[in-house]
């Protein structure tokens, strides 16, 4: 069950982008160990958001460039009725359905 004011979620792509981007096995260790430490916890891709994904990318990539990865986390966060928080907004902003923070890193 989700409790939208003590938890905090990232997608299984969220997660899969933070270790691809580690160059080293200790960079994965801290990575989990950051999200373990702050309660993140990764919510698991469905049947449903990667229904609404492709939705996404076929109403939206020809418009804003939109790309799967974008699309699964946009997914996501609507399909859990999510805030997406993000410094990323060009791909984010043109789906209408989503709950948008947009920050600055």
């Amino acid at each position: 069950m989700i409790d939208h004011e003590k938890d905090r979620y990232i997608s299984i792509q969220t997660y899969m982008e933070l270790l691809q981007c580690a160059q080293n096995k200790q960079q994965h260790i801290r990575t989990r160990q950051f999200l373990k430490d702050f309660g993140f916890h990764t919510l698991p891709f469905t049947e449903n958001i990667g229904h609404r994904a492709a939705v996404y990318v076929e109403e939206h990539s020809l418009l804003s460039d939109m790309r799967a990865g974008d699309a699964i986390i946009a997914a996501t966060a609507a399909e859990n009725n999510l805030m997406l928080c993000t410094g990323n907004a060009k791909h984010f902003r043109i789906i209408k359905d989503l709950q948008l923070k947009i920050f600055k890193p």
